[in-house]
């Protein structure tokens, strides 16, 4: 297994002997879509800077493509693209004009860096828009011409620090499936969030870090498994029919007792999680039990969160909607 980014031990104080990151230890393998995830101020856009050579740290020690970012930061540079959240862009420039410039920062020959250009506006889908002045440009193609600009030169590891803050819901997903075309080229990618939503969908794995240091990591569903398993809501037609639904289902997990505030509704705990449901409807007929509905719920990364932090992340609702049936 290959590390595209390691970090040990890594401390970053401010005046005021503020520590924004506090003896942090993580491990990036190459090729996969890391997600860093945690609320503002947790530290992750230092930690961000660090790594790509914008600041330095005030102890540990960072490596980014086998280079280290102190003693090694032109090598760092050169391996990565980098979209930070207030990228510095010319208003006046048009953003084929902003990619040609950047091949020609990193290199490229003029030939070079124009057909490089046309490849990324295509690719990010700005053709259209190449030609007009970035001052023009909605938020969202302001994001996906900060893509397009740290991809020139074809980087090894990319890091993104909350590229979709601000997007719409459209221009997100378009963001989205462009990291995801560049996970499966083999991109490592170290992607910064404090949607729930996003580390889910793309990261393969997910840090969770909170006052600087990192308080759990795995995979999404690694990490959900440790607070609780799914648990399967069945409505039931009749009230009076809960304790034949409670025999039925016996068996199949972990019956949760009655609940008096909702008579009509039986609760099951198991693991099989979606996969229970055909089993649980199936045992339900054959005890002649009408069901109305079923519905899983399962623990989220906000619960997650919760559990290792003892807060909720902002703007994060406690549960995912639920699966129906």
């Amino acid at each position: 297994m290959t590390i595209a980014v390691e970090v040990e031990q890594l401390v970053r104080e401010f005046k005021g002997g503020i520590r924004a990151v506090d003896e942090l230890d993580l491990q990036v393998r190459e090729g996969e879509i890391y997600g860093f995830l945690g609320p503002n101020g947790a530290g992750k856009t230092t930690v961000v800077r660090i790594l790509t050579t914008l600041l330095r740290p005030t102890a540990g020690r960072a490596s980014v493509a086998g280079h280290d970012v102190v003693h090694d930061g032109d090598a760092v540079r050169r391996a990565i693209g980098v979209a930070l959240q207030e990228a510095a862009i010319d208003p006046l420039m048009t953003g084929r004009e902003l990619l040609r410039m950047q091949g020609a920062l990193h290199g490229l020959k003029s030939r070079d860096a124009a057909e490089r250009a046309a490849e990324l506006l295509e690719r990010v889908g700005l053709t259209e828009a190449g030609d007009r002045r970035v001052g023009g440009y909605s938020g969202g193609m302001r994001r996906r011409l900060d893509l397009a600009l740290a991809l020139v030169h074809r980087p090894h590891v990319l890091f993104l620090d909350e590229p979709t803050t601000g997007l719409d819901p459209t221009s997100r997903m378009a963001l989205w499936r462009e990291v995801r075309a560049l996970h499966e080229e083999g991109t490592t990618v170290f992607l910064t969030t404090q949607y729930l939503e996003e580390a889910e969908q793309l990261a393969d794995r997910v840090g969770i870090i909170a006052r600087g240091s990192l308080v759990a990591e795995g995979t999404p569903e690694s990490l959900k498994a440790r607070v609780g398993e799914p648990t399967v809501h069945v409505e039931l037609a009749d009230p009076e029919s809960s304790e034949a639904a409670r025999a039925a289902l016996d068996g199949l997990g972990t019956v949760e007792p009655p609940d008096p505030r909702t008579p009509s509704r039986v609760a099951l705990r198991t693991t099989a999680g979606k996969a229970a449901i055909p089993p649980v409807i199936r045992a339900l007929d054959e005890h002649s039990v009408v069901v109305e509905f079923v519905e899983v719920e399962t623990p989220t990364l906000d619960d997650v969160f919760a559990a290792v932090t003892g807060s909720h992340l902002e703007g994060a609702t406690q549960l995912e909607p639920a699966e129906t049936a």
